[in-house]
């Protein structure tokens, strides 16, 4: 039979093998038959006619015996020594011999130091650009990059969460069932598996994921959905698989991922966008994951996210993450615990009255009110107070929302003129139509960086629904700066633009989404968009994408322009029946530059006490 190839291999081996241990036997057995004799016993030699043949190297002297020794050797070696100090030692008959300094170390070190520092450096330099990427060492790259707290470090409870008690309700199950597992289990229930905090950005997803991880007292491991996937194939999977036996080994625990949109987004949903491969293969993985552990060890997964709309299906059914918990935008209510949370760090006026604060911030989300807090207590230290102020407050809240005064934008007098007016026309609609928001402030004072004016409006109530007469208000309350510049000046300015702007999508709205009008009827002809909770709408649709005929286009064109033009007329014949008090408060405003509430409610008054 012929022999295998490998066979064939292991043989060659043995035979290399056999040949190497004889040269080597070989060697050892030539060595071991020369002796090595000191310096001085080869001079007796040497003239006791004993040597036959002699080679001289640098530092030693080999030779041959004429016949062996008493020890059966028949040749020798010794280190040579100087002649004259040989001459000088044969005087006194001295036994002495040769000694040679060895120079292995050094002549090593002079290799090794060089290469060793060279790939020292080259190891360091390595890291560091390796650290600066994101994806550390070759060797743990494929570790977690999950910050573990433990029980001490997670201070937050739930009493520094304010303003989402729905989710705190939701969420105190979970610390029940962390900090007493068998009560759950009690009647075959389960706790669910996943967690998913939905909700806008600021809201306070993430600070109520580990108010929760403090309640429980438990340990946290936090990462962002981003930290996965990284530039190496298969890292993301190889992490994930590395965080959960992390929180396998620590559980009970909670293992909190941040920003899951990054990583869970649906499959395949871009497909002319490029290859998704790794990002796929990490979301697999992470899918396996939560089907493969259990939630009776005690181990919860919390996700937050503020775009649910993208993530994959399979990822959200049931199993995985069983309950989702809206985190939204506080209420007036809400905002005001919020603001409790938030002035316990600062020193506060004592008539300052949260309510009133919470009122001049409809929208606001807990990090708004966090930002607007700080600003206030900025604003107080800058002039030099000794508390903070409901001005402080005010101020505050101007910047955020109008931006930074431009006192240096200097306007020439008409335009200041222009800007008066219209403003004083935004306020003086505001004032008279009834169930309009109060109008709390009124400057001229440029702002931000378009902004050369500005009136702000504070809502009495949270309003989730409005009626169509409602609507019409807004529209004039928009429109009452174009109208007073039409009633005084005769003429329009660009000015309006963000106005107009406000109006025509409410007046779109009014057509299109809430079938106010009877010519269209009680259908809705365009579907909101966003792209995120909370966000604003996407761009109107495209003609492709439209459900409805030209016909039909031109029907809501004409409607849209009929609403907004009925609104305008509405609003200067308005401020025409006004026009004293227009005049009087603009005058007041170009010399005053701002007004408040009392100011404008004073104004308002004066004619009736004139009667």
């Amino acid at each position: 039979m012929p022999m295998k190839k490998e066979t064939q291999y292991h043989t060659w081996y043995w035979v290399a093998a056999m040949i190497v241990i004889m040269i080597i036997q070989g060697i050892f057995a030539s060595y071991t038959k020369i002796e090595q004799v000191p310096y001085s016993a080869y001079q007796d030699a040497l003239k006791a006619g004993k040597i036959a043949e002699v080679r001289v190297s640098g530092n030693y002297i080999q030779g041959t015996y004429k016949k062996p020794d008493e020890s059966d050797y028949s040749e020798f070696i010794t280190n040579r020594v100087d002649p004259e100090t040989a001459q000088e030692l044969s005087k006194y008959d001295v036994k002495f011999s040769g000694a040679i300094e060895s120079t292995f170390l050094r002549d090593l070190l002079s290799w090794i130091v060089p290469i060793a520092l060279f790939f020292g450096v080259w190891i360091f330099m390595f890291r560091r650009y390796a650290s600066q990427q994101g994806f550390g060492g070759l060797m743990s790259v494929g570790r977690s990059k999950a910050k573990v707290y433990v029980e001490t470090d997670t201070k937050a409870t739930f009493a520094d969460v304010a303003g989402v008690d729905e989710a705190k309700a939701e969420l105190q199950e979970i610390v029940e069932f962390l900090k007493n597992p068998d009560r759950y289990g009690r009647l075959g229930g389960r706790v669910p598996k996943g967690v998913l905090l939905v909700g806008p950005p600021g809201t306070g997803k993430t600070l109520l994921a580990r108010a929760v991880a403090g309640e429980a007292n438990v340990p946290f491991f936090s990462i962002n959905g981003s930290e996965f996937v990284e530039m190496f194939v298969g890292v993301g999977a190889a992490r994930v698989r590395d965080l959960f036996e992390q929180a396998r080994q620590k559980a009970p625990c909670i293992v909190f991922i941040d920003e899951l949109d990054a990583l869970g987004r649906a499959r395949g949903a871009y497909p002319g966008g490029g290859g998704h491969d790794e990002k796929e293969q990490t979301l697999n993985q992470l899918l396996s994951e939560l089907d493969g552990f259990d939630s009776g060890v005690g181990m919860i997964l919390l996700a937050a996210t503020n775009r649910p709309e993208v993530l994959d299906p399979a990822l959200l059914r049931a199993g995985r993450f069983d309950r989702q918990v809206l985190v939204d935008r506080p209420d007036k209510l809400g905002r005001v615990q919020v603001l409790q949370v938030h002035v316990r760090k600062i020193r506060l006026a004592p008539e300052v009255d949260l309510e009133t604060v919470a009122a001049l911030t409809p929208g606001f989300t807990g990090a708004d009110l966090a930002n607007l807090v700080n600003e206030a207590a900025l604003l107080a230290t800058r002039r030099g107070a000794d508390s903070v102020s409901l001005a402080d407050f005010t101020g505050a809240m101007e910047r955020i929302v109008a931006g930074l005064e431009k006192r240096n934008r200097l306007l020439n007098p008409h335009e200041r003129e222009v800007v008066a007016y219209h403003e004083m026309g935004h306020a003086l609609v505001a004032l008279s139509l009834p169930g309009s928001d109060k109008v709390h402030k009124v400057s001229i004072i440029p702002r931000g960086i378009g902004s050369l004016g500005y009136t702000i409006q504070r809502p009495t109530e949270d309003r989730f629904l409005m009626t169509r007469k409602e609507l019409d208000n807004k529209m004039a309350v928009l429109l009452g700066g174009r109208a007073a510049e039409e009633v005084v000046f005769g003429e329009l300015s660009t000015g309006a633009a963000d106005d107009l702007g406000k109006v025509t999508d409410i007046a779109r709205s009014i057509v299109t989404r809430y079938g106010m009008t009877e010519e269209l009827g009680q259908v809705v002809y365009e579907k909101t968009q966003q792209n995120f909770l909370g966000g604003a709408a996407m761009p109107p649709l495209t003609y492709a994408e439209r459900s409805y005929g030209e016909e039909t286009a031109r029907q809501i064109d004409n409607a849209v322009k009929a609403i907004v033009d009925q609104a305008f007329r509405r609003t200067v014949t308005l401020l025409r029946a006004k026009h004293d008090t227009l005049e009087r408060g603009a005058r007041l405003l170009l010399e005053h530059e701002t007004l408040d509430e009392s100011d404008l409610t004073g104004l308002l008054q004066e004619p009736v006490a004139a009667q």
